[in-house]
Order: C-alpha cells, then structure tokens, then sequence
C-alpha cells in the first residue's frame, strides 16, 4: 500500500483541483500497488494540526474544471517558519510529526515561492517531498510558466475587453489595476492581449508625465479611449530612487485604496481628461480554469507523480523550451522569475507603441 499526502499552500488559484487529480489518477493507473490519499486540509495548516481526511481516488474524477482548491489553502509565511504558533506548537516538528505517524510515502506540495521554500526546508529534514508550481503570478524560478497563470491573464484580458467598449462610448481613460505586486508577467501579458496604451510593471519604474505623454499621443491620433494597465506592484522612478525606508513610509501614508488611484488622479491631473479606474483583483483567481492551465496543470501532475514511482522526490517539476522537467528543490527556493525589461515580449510591445512610462 502507497500512501501520499496532497496539500494546497498560499494564494488559491484555478488549476490546482486539476494539477491533484492528475497526481491521483496517475498513481491510481501506474502504481504497482494500491494508494491511500491524505488531503491535508488549508494548506500547511492541516500538516501541522493533523487536519486531513483520508479521499477516495474516484472523488477526483469531476474536479478538472473546478476553481479554486478542494482542500482549501492558508498562508503559513517562510519566514515565519521557526518562530511557534500563537499555542506555541513548532512548526516544523509538527509536520515532521503528522507526515511520520500517518506513514506517508510522500508530500506533494502545490504552491508558489513561499510554499516552495517550506517545502524545501521539509525535505532537508528528511521528508520525501515533491513540489508542483503553482501560482497566478508566474513568477517560479526555474520554470517557463506556473498552472494559474493564464487563467488569471484570461480574466484580466477580458476586463480590458468590457472596459474598453464603455470606454470608448464616453472618450475616457481607464487605469485598469491588475495583479502583480512583485513581478508583471499578468499585467504585461493582459496587456498585449488587450490592447493596452500603457503597461506599468514592477521591472520598469514610469515616470508620470511619459504616460500622460503617451496617453495624449494616443488620443491625439483618434484613438476613442486610453487604457493604461496598471500592476498592484507599479513603481515610479521617483519610488525607487527613494531610500527603502522613506518608500516605506510613503506607502503606508497613502489614503488611496491602491496605487492605480494615485496614477488615475496624477493622469487626470496632467492631460484633462476623465481618467476612471477599475479593478477586477481576486476575479483573476476565480472561476474555472481555462484550457492551457488544464493540460499544463495535468502535465505537472502527471510528471510529479511519475517521479515519485520512479523513487525521485526533493524536486519540483517544471516546464523549460517546451519540455516538462525535475529542478532539484534547492535551485528554485527562495527565488524570483521577473519580467526581463530586454525581453522579447516587452520588446514586441514597445513595437506596438504600448508605453511602460520610461521612455
């Protein structure tokens, strides 16, 4: 008998129901025993207080097209890790505990970087632990793309779609707020696919009066509207010339809810114009997973679980150039994949005239 634990860590997303049950129908048809599924429930949570329940592998027949997470999830921050719970139960002896008495073979860890990072320090301690890339932003070291990424640039698309038609009805400028607090593969992909004026990322600090620039050559040229696509994260050139306390401070003296608003108003302010803002935010996790997140997430699963029938683990799986592949736990913990500002989608679309507000 084979027993393995699934948990879901950190922000939820569309794909994850569907990355499990690839991992379960793969070791349900190749394992050469039977298996018992464990399903810790929200997240890291669940390994350390023993909240789990034990799944039969036919519940996870009709989950491929359902959002979100089947086991619910939590955040349990890295950094946080070896400081103890409000009750004072350490962390990591718990876990290591829950995994030893419930006898599992192995731990699959759907989560993005923070989660990839607890799952790295698992398997230093002696947990057989295989890791799957999850998250919206993309933004997972070591591989060419994440299960929940284009779902979400899906949604933030098709917000930019509906925006621009009520835009163009009234002449307006529209700051359309999209995640990305840290990294902007959602933003500038969303913003290709719908046909942004201006992109502001992480990466490429703006400069305010560019994008006014550039939102007045837009509609100086006939253009019936303006849509400036905005990441949670966007930073301006003044912002990163601060010292990282003084920036601190900056942002937690904002009384706007986010920093769209402020670029809103600072626009309006410059060309004139009726600048309005909207925000789809946790939209872009919700709903149904589409049909790219769907194979990819099944992929991942497959390969994870093909893996751990081969006696590998301390791995997450990946995708690079097209092919799924191992990168070893230790190599993409703790690491970031950001937008190259000389990239080539970044590239294509300054080609377009989509500004990023630094030139």
């Amino acid at each position: 008998m084979l027993r393995i634990g699934l948990l879901t860590s950190g922000g939820d997303c569309q794909a994850l129901n569907a990355t499990m049950r690839a991992i379960v129908r793969t070791l349900v048809n190749r394992a050469p025993e039977p298996v018992e599924v464990v399903g810790f429930e929200d997240g890291y949570q669940g390994l350390i207080y023993r909240r789990f329940r034990m799944m039969d592998p036919a519940g996870f027949d009709d989950v491929l097209a359902r959002g979100g997470t089947i086991l619910g999830t939590s955040r349990t921050p890295f950094k946080r890790l070896d400081i103890p719970e409000a009750d004072g139960v350490d962390k990591v002896a718990a876990m290591k505990r829950t995994y030893a008495e419930l006898g599992l073979d192995c731990l699959f860890m759907l989560g993005g970087n923070g989660s990839t990072k607890t799952a790295h320090r698992l398997a230093r301690e002696g947990l057989r632990v295989i890791a799957l890339p999850k998250t919206i932003d993309n933004d997972t070291w070591g591989t060419d793309l994440t299960f929940g990424f284009t779902s979400a640039v899906e949604v933030a698309t098709r917000c930019i779609d509906d925006i621009r038609t009520t835009a163009s009805s009234h002449g307006r400028v529209f700051a359309v707020e999209v995640m990305g607090h840290k990294v902007g593969w959602i933003p500038l992909y969303a913003a290709v696919a719908g046909g942004a004026d201006a992109c502001l990322i992480p990466e490429i600090p703006y400069e305010i009066d560019k994008v006014a620039a550039a939102v007045e050559r837009r509609l100086d040229a006939g253009a019936a509207c303006a849509i400036v696509v905005v990441a949670e994260g966007a930073v301006s050139r003044a912002e990163v010339e601060m010292p990282k306390k003084e920036y601190k401070r900056a942002v937690a003296a904002r009384t706007s809810p986010s920093v769209a608003y402020d670029i809103a108003r600072e626009l309006g302010a410059r060309t004139g114009r009726e600048v309005r803002t909207a925000v789809p935010g946790h939209t872009q996790r919700g709903g149904a997973p589409d049909a790219q997140d769907r194979v990819f997430a099944t992929q991942c699963g497959v390969e994870a679980a093909l893996g751990f029938l081969e006696g590998a683990h301390g791995f997450m799986v990946a995708q690079r150039e097209g092919r799924m592949c191992r990168v070893p736990l230790g190599e993409v913990a703790g690491r970031l994949k950001r937008v190259d500002p000389e990239g080539d989608l970044v590239r294509e679309a300054r080609a377009l005239g989509v500004s990023f507000g630094d030139e």
